[in-house]
């Protein structure tokens, strides 16, 4: 499933706009999508009936009936919510629907591969991503951001779309080879475009996971931790590490970085996966490292700073994410956005709890045994590969 032919690679010239909130990209993104004139590229892994689709659908359909190519991508597991009706309206505009790696009777790993990116392009000039999906909690109970790119590098997410979109992985309606073509010649046309002259832009790159058989998006990070100087701050939904990732952490903070976690309370979707990954708490608060539970709504986003260097996108830093999903983060090396980022996190520190050494070696019996059941359940996991 691998593009052979695309690499992650640095590209100057771009702008990035950090959306903190709902009610910061979504109209940002109705908004791309209500002035496109060529081409909608949505990529989603959650897309279930309900509000926030309804106002979705309805701007993909005006868009595909204005004369727009609008094509949606959706993971074949992620959208099972979304009813058949829903569907029809879209194929009935004009939008082409297409799906990841539909359920089957087949070997389970193969089925828990899943596409987890979050990707909107418009006009192949202006893209979004970061960890939004089309359900209701996304509207006021979620907390989630989304990065805008402008720039050479919008051209590697048409790439990674594109991709995709034409793998035999997915199903829907017949591909169509000469858009892919038509697209890829604009690409290379557009390749050499940046700012003008007296917006120096940042520098910025496209990287990406394919589960465990490429995990570029990993190896990155333990890149940026392993040379961090300063300050290591990552904000994760699903906190279950892996050992390479925890013994880095603790080694960053032994050496005196400013090593913090942002992590959903007791405000959970997934109450068994926090669980498993507070059996760390222990050994990462020894070592020195800093973790903040957020409080009260359930903190969804996906972002890391390490020094001046960003990572915002789909990919969360547990077990599912590395060795079986489609991922996708946008790298930002940037002063001015680094000290946004940094803002966010501060802002989001305060609205935590903060677990603190003394206090946790004095849980209860009953949170230990918590930790050790989904604990145990997420190692076995682990092994369905």
């Amino acid at each position: 499933m691998r593009n052979k032919k695309q690499r992650s690679v640095w590209r100057d010239g771009n702008h990035f706009t950090l959306l903190p909130g709902s009610r910061c990209y979504l109209p940002a993104m109705q908004s791309a999508i209500d002035r496109a004139r060529v081409s909608v590229l949505l990529e989603l892994y959650l897309m279930e009936s309900g509000r926030l689709t309804q106002r979705v659908i309805d701007a993909l359909n005006r868009a595909a009936l204005r004369g727009v190519s609008v094509r949606l991508m959706l993971d074949g597991f992620g959208a099972m919510q979304l009813n058949e009706q829903d569907r029809q309206r879209l194929r009935a505009a004009g939008v082409t629907l297409r799906f990841f790696n539909p359920l089957a009777w087949r070997g389970l790993s193969q089925n828990l591969t899943r596409d987890h990116r979050k990707l909107l392009v418009i006009d192949e000039q202006v893209a979004f991503t970061g960890g939004f999906g089309a359900t209701d909690e996304f509207l006021e109970t979620w907390f989630e951001i989304a990065v805008r790119i402008e720039g050479p590098v919008v051209n590697d997410w048409v790439k990674l779309f594109l991709h995709l979109w034409n793998s035999p992985f997915t199903r829907g309606e017949a591909r169509n080879h000469s858009a892919r073509r038509l697209n890829t010649q604009r690409i290379r046309q557009d390749a050499t475009k940046t700012l003008p002259a007296d917006e120096p832009g940042m520098r910025g790159r496209v990287v990406w996971g394919q589960g465990y058989r490429y995990q570029a998006i990993r190896f990155s990070l333990q890149h940026q931790i392993a040379h961090a100087r300063q300050r290591i701050w990552i904000c994760t939904p699903y906190f279950v590490p892996t050992l390479s990732l925890r013994r880095r952490l603790t080694r960053a903070a032994r050496r005196g970085a400013d090593v913090r976690l942002l992590l959903p309370g007791e405000s959970h979707d997934h109450p068994g996966v926090r669980y498993a990954g507070q059996r760390f708490y222990g050994r990462l608060l020894r070592a020195g490292v800093r973790i903040f539970e957020h409080q009260p709504m359930f903190i969804h986003a996906k972002f890391s700073l390490v020094d001046e260097w960003v990572s915002v996108g789909s990919c969360n830093f547990d077990h599912w994410s590395l060795q079986w999903n489609l991922e996708a983060n946008q790298e930002i090396q940037d002063s001015g956005f680094a000290s946004q980022i940094a803002t966010l996190f501060e802002q989001r520190f305060a609205r935590c709890h903060e677990i603190l050494p003394q206090q946790w070696r004095r849980r209860s019996w009953w949170q230990r045994i918590r930790e050790g059941v989904y604990g145990t359940l997420d190692s076995w996991a682990t092994r369905l590969r």
